[in-house]
């Protein structure tokens, strides 16, 4: 009879009486077992068993010195958890107490003295078979558990991107819901700017020629600041739209913009300094920055965004620095403040928007701003706060080499005295933009809404249309191809507070030559009646 498992089996042999070691040894042998360690000396089984690490113990249980209780304490002291090491007794006492004793001890089974060949082999491979399937089974179990902790590894982060992509399109869907809200106001809000726009730049000359150098500053500071509030609205808008191609950009000064950005903000929060002893300062890179292509009057919002939440966020007093530098080519622009600071919980969710830790004062809009502002322009941002000690948000920015523009005066190419339809539904706007024509030496009429700019072209002699485009009988496109299917082909100018959104679904309607955005200024009057009639 063949015993594969004894070929590949390791034993140990204990027992004081040499023959009885020889005997077994030849046993083993001629079954195929050659791998044998045995020890007539009790006091070296334990040595021998930890260097061996034996698959079978074959122990003798009365000994000198060591007896065979005492060494299956030992052995199974020095056995892993759960491994399954089979001991078989050699004895010749076969009482009900010694093998109680030895079965509670560790033993597996029993051979007695005097040995049988046959019940050796049997009882030995039986044995073995037991540990291999017991050795089988493990490795199959530890292979399951691998391949559950690879599976549960794999579901985990499936379940983390799943996470992340519902954050980010709940983060993408409040935007665009902010976008709608705001687009729905944006049209009396440009009409809004357009005045204060308008009238200023009407006044501009005056003041530029006779006003103090105090009063010609607040004009400026007040063309700023109602261009900034256009670009506000835009953008509003546009939180959940990326970059476009029709987006004008331009090198920008950072630096100079921090300055403007301080200068225009400090009324709002001076008296909040002043009050909680809270310092403001700038500190600029030594060497010079690269510029930043993009729009000044966003980076002026972002850095207003930025400044008032780091006041509003030390109603005790401290201090807020904003520095620049460059870093590894990119800009840096940083915003620290020593006030409350946030949770980790605030943290994660202080680019949302609408969320806000300033309860009523706050509508959560900054720090969305900014995050959108960020997102555009291709740059990170990162925030930096420990609940009491403050917060740091910084910006890394794409930078480039290239020359910041100064804008120079146009030179006055003159055009032809024009003559133009001015058509809005609100009569103070459409005078107002009749006056910004006059202003530029052409000649304007005005009529209120479509059916009467219909009128008007039908017996007068114009050379440009200017329309409103919301308006409640007929809108600016109607009208335009209305006009044109009257057979009128003179150019028409559109303007809207959509005009970015119009452009972005395929450029104009049938029978507008120009999309001009609100707020109308001066300089966009300039150059849209010159691209149509220049």
């Amino acid at each position: 009879m063949r015993y594969p498992a004894l070929q590949k089996a390791r034993f140990l042999i204990v027992d004081d009486e040499p023959s009885n070691v020889r005997l077994l040894e030849r046993m083993l042998e001629f079954a195929g077992g050659f791998q044998v360690e045995s020890t007539a000396d009790s006091r070296q089984a334990l040595g021998i068993f930890l260097e061996w690490q034996p698959d079978i113990v074959l122990l003798d249980l009365h000994m000198p010195h060591v007896d065979g209780f005492a060494l299956m304490s030992q052995f199974r002291a020095a056995v892993p958890p759960g491994e399954y090491l089979p001991i078989l007794v050699l004895s010749a006492d076969i009482t009900p107490e010694t093998k109680g004793r030895a079965l509670a001890g560790g033993a597996h089974d029993f051979l007695t003295k005097p040995f049988d060949h046959s019940e050796v082999l049997s009882r030995v491979h039986n044995l073995l078979e037991n540990r291999f399937l017991h050795q089988a089974l493990q490795r199959q179990n530890g292979d399951l558990e691998r391949q559950v902790k690879v599976r549960t590894a794999q579901l985990e982060d499936t379940l983390e991107r799943l996470k992340a992509a519902q954050e980010l399109v709940v983060k993408q869907e409040r935007l665009r819901a902010l976008g709608m809200m705001a687009s729905g106001i944006a049209h009396d809000f440009n009409n809004a700017l357009t005045m204060v726009l308008g009238y200023a730049e009407l006044m501009a000359p005056y003041i530029r020629q006779a006003a103090p150098e105090r009063e010609r500053e607040h004009l400026e500071h007040l063309m700023a600041a109602a261009q900034d509030a256009a670009h506000v609205v835009s953008r509003l808008r546009e939180f959940y739209r990326p970059a476009g191609h029709h987006d004008v950009r331009v090198p920008v000064d950072v630096n100079a913009t921090v300055e403007q950005a301080l200068t225009m903000t400090a009324p709002q929060w001076r008296d909040k300094c002043r009050a909680r002893s809270i310092q403001i300062e700038a500190e600029a890179d030594l060497h010079p920055l690269p510029s930043l292509i993009g729009n000044a009057p966003e980076v002026r919002e972002v850095l207003t965004n930025l400044i008032f939440n780091a006041v509003d966020a030390m109603p005790t007093g401290g201090r807020v620095c904003i520095r620049t530098a460059e870093v590894d080519g990119r800009i840096q622009i940083q915003v620290e403040d020593t006030g409350g600071g946030m949770t980790e919980e605030e943290k994660s969710r202080c680019l949302e928007p609408f969320f806000t830790t300033k309860g009523d004062h706050g509508t959560g809009l900054g720090l969305a701003v900014v995050y959108g502002f960020v997102q555009r322009y291709g740059g990170s941002i990162s925030v930096q706060s420990v609940k009491g000690q403050g917060t740091t948000v910084t910006l890394l920015l794409p930078g480039s080499h290239l020359a910041v523009e100064t804008e120079v005066p146009e030179e006055n190419m003159e055009l032809a005295h024009l003559r133009v339809l001015v058509v809005d539904d609100q009569e103070v706007i459409c005078e107002l933009i009749a006056e910004m024509v006059r202003a530029q030496g052409h000649f304007a009429e005005t009529v209120l809404d479509g059916p009467a700019a219909l009128v008007a072209l039908q017996h007068g002699q114009w050379d440009v249309m200017l329309s409103d485009q919301s308006m409640p009988e007929m809108t600016g496109a109607e009208l335009a191809a209305e006009a044109r299917s009257r057979g009128c082909s003179l150019p028409v100018i559109l303007l809207t507070g959509f005009g970015d959104e119009m452009r972005a679904q395929g450029g104009s309607p049938p029978g507008v030559d120009l999309i001009v955005s609100k707020p109308l200024t001066a300089k966009g009057l300039r150059e849209a009646l010159r691209a149509v009639a220049g």
